[in-house]
């Protein structure tokens, strides 16, 4: 079984990467869809998340309140430290149990903050970055979510550099300025070299 870490920035096209490795038969385990799954009304995390910092960051439905979180996690580090606190444990019992449910002989761990965990390169067999311009992300998250540039920015700043990305890679995918057919053919020619 092959274990590949799928990681790169906020618009980096990450999940356009994983869509196309699954095309070739990997079981992706999206750690930011379990991460959602756990914040839903009835989550695992949700009574923990209330526990620490109150009503307030529940919403009506009884799930997470998603943007009034990610403000405070943006100006609190503690704050931050301490969602993370409650969420990384949750988070890593999920993606095991999410990945023994398949026999699929390549599993692809979907983590945005694969580097910024420092415990991922243990766990997988092989990193893959999936990179591009600030500028190109900045373009690309401006477009699909209608956040603010300034918005956008501070996420980027959030998270790992792309140095520190690229040096943890054990191959990269540069997804700037390419067409679709040219990224699945990257992703096919990755397949051919590394997929059992």
């Amino acid at each position: 079984m092959l274990r590949i870490g799928l990681t790169g920035g906020i618009g980096s096209g990450k999940s356009t990467v994983a869509g196309l490795l699954a095309s070739h038969g990997a079981q992706i385990v999206d750690t930011d869809a379990i991460a959602r799954r756990l914040t839903l009304p009835g989550g695992a995390a949700i009574e923990a998340i209330r526990g620490a910092f109150g009503d307030a960051a529940i919403d009506t439905t009884g799930a997470l309140d998603r943007e009034r979180m990610r403000a405070l996690a943006f100006s609190d580090p503690q704050a931050r430290r301490r969602l993370e606190q409650i969420l990384h444990p949750l988070i890593g019992t999920e993606t095991e149990r999410d990945a023994a449910a398949s026999a699929a002989p390549v599993k692809v761990f979907d983590v945005p903050l694969l580097v910024e965990s420092g415990r991922w390169r243990a766990i997988v067999d092989r990193v893959l970055v999936v990179d591009c311009t600030e500028a190109t992300q900045l373009a690309r998250v401006v477009q699909r979510s209608g956040w603010s540039e300034d918005t956008v920015r501070a996420v980027i700043a959030q998270q790992a550099t792309r140095a520190a990305r690229l040096a943890c890679a054990d191959a990269v995918i540069h997804n700037d300025a390419v067409s679709l057919e040219q990224l699945a053919a990257e992703v096919a020619s990755l397949r051919n070299h590394w997929f059992p």
